[in-house]
C-alpha cells in the first residue's frame, strides 16, 4: 500500500539536463474541427517558428491542401508530418497531461492559468516525470519514454465546446481586450508557443546552473510531495476509462441515473485531473470497481 506520508525517494529533477529541444517535442498541438485549411498551415508556420513541431488536427470540416502549405512557408513538413484524428479522445489518448486554450470562463471551469503559468507546469511535469522513468529503467537514457502534453485549439467560429475542454487539467487564457478577447485561431497558437519557447530559454539556464551547482553540493534526502509521483502519471485514455467505469458502477448501484447523467462524468473527470492519479493507484481504484461491480 502506498503510504503519502512516507519519505519515499523521487529522483532529483535537477539531475536531469534537457534542451530546448527535449522539452518542446514532448508537446503536442491538437487543432479541433478547423474549417479553413489555411489556419491549419497559419498554425504550423507558428509552430515552427516557436521550435514546436507535433500537430495534430481532429476532423477537419477539410483537407490538408494546397493553401495550408502556401500559408505553412517554412513550416509546411510539419503538415506532411501531422498526424489526422477522426476524434479528440484517440488524439491525445496517451497524453499525461492537457491543456486548453479558452477565450471566456465556463460553467464548469478547470483551473485557469496564463500562458507562462502553463509553460511552468509543464516544464516541470516534464522535468519530473523524466526523472521517474529514469529511475525505473534502471538509469538507461536510451530506453526512456517520454512524458506527452496536448495543448488544445478549438474552432474558428466557436473554440472548443464544454465537452472538449472536460478533457484537459488546465485551462490557458491569453491576455487581451476584454471587450473581445478573442484570437484567430493560427494566432492564438502563435501567442500561446511563443510564452513557452521563450520560458524554455530561462528554465534551461537555470536547471544547468543548478546542475553545476549539485556538484558541489552535500546530497539532500528529497522530501516526498504529493505532486512528485513515485510512478508515473496515468494517460487521459486511463482516466477517461476509469470516469466511464465509475459512471457505470453508480449507474448499477442506482446512485446514478443513466438518462439523467447530468454533469456527473465531467465532475468525476474533474475530480481525477485535480487528484491527479497515478498508475499504482489507478490499478487500485481499478481493482475496487471491478470488485463492486461483480458483488
Amino acid at each position: 500500500m502506498h503510504n503519502d506520508s512516507a519519505s519515499t525517494l523521487v529522483p532529483s529533477t535537477s539531475t536531469v539536463s534537457h534542451t530546448v529541444s527535449d522539452y518542446l517535442t514532448c508537446l503536442q498541438i491538437v487543432m479541433v474541427n478547423t474549417t479553413l485549411p489555411a489556419n491549419i498551415g497559419s498554425a504550423a508556420r507558428a509552430m515552427h517558428t516557436m521550435g514546436l513541431s507535433r500537430l495534430t488536427v481532429v476532423d477537419p470540416k477539410l483537407p490538408i491542401d494546397e493553401t495550408s502549405i502556401s500559408h505553412a512557408a517554412g513550416g509546411s513538413e510539419l503538415l506532411s508530418l501531422a498526424t489526422i484524428t477522426p476524434t479528440l479522445e484517440s488524439a491525445i489518448a496517451d497524453c499525461q497531461l492537457v491543456f486548453a486554450a479558452s477565450s471566456r470562463n465556463r460553467h464548469m471551469p478547470r483551473p485557469v492559468v496564463t500562458p507562462t503559468q502553463a509553460a511552468k507546469i509543464m516544464f516541470d511535469f516534464i522535468d519530473k516525470q523524466t526523472a521517474l522513468n529514469l529511475a525505473n529503467d534502471s538509469g538507461s537514457t536510451q530506453s526512456i519514454s517520454k512524458p506527452h502534453i496536448a495543448i488544445l485549439f478549438g474552432r474558428e467560429d466557436r473554440g472548443l465546446t464544454n465537452e472538449e475542454l472536460a478533457f484537459a487539467d488546465y485551462h490557458i487564457q491569453i491576455d487581451a481586450n476584454p471587450a473581445y478577447p478573442v484570437l484567430n485561431v493560427a494566432s492564438a497558437v502563435q501567442v500561446i508557443a511563443s510564452f513557452i519557447f521563450a520560458y524554455a530559454q530561462t528554465h534551461t539556464q537555470t536547471t544547468s546552473s543548478d546542475n553545476i551547482s549539485s556538484t558541489n553540493a552535500q546530497p539532500m534526502l528529497n522530501v516526498h510531495l504529493r505532486q512528485q509521483w513515485d510512478e508515473p502519471a496515468i494517460t487521459q485514455q486511463q482516466l477517461q476509462q476509469l470516469v466511464q467505469r465509475t459512471t457505470d458502477l453508480m449507474v448499477q448501484r442506482g446512485l446514478a441515473d443513466s438518462e439523467h447523467l447530468k454533469s456527473l462524468p465531467v465532475r468525476l473527470s474533474r475530480l481525477g485531473s485535480r487528484v491527479q492519479l497515478d498508475q499504482k493507484e489507478y490499478q487500485l481504484l481499478s481493482a475496487v470497481i471491478a470488485k463492486l461491480a461483480k458483488s
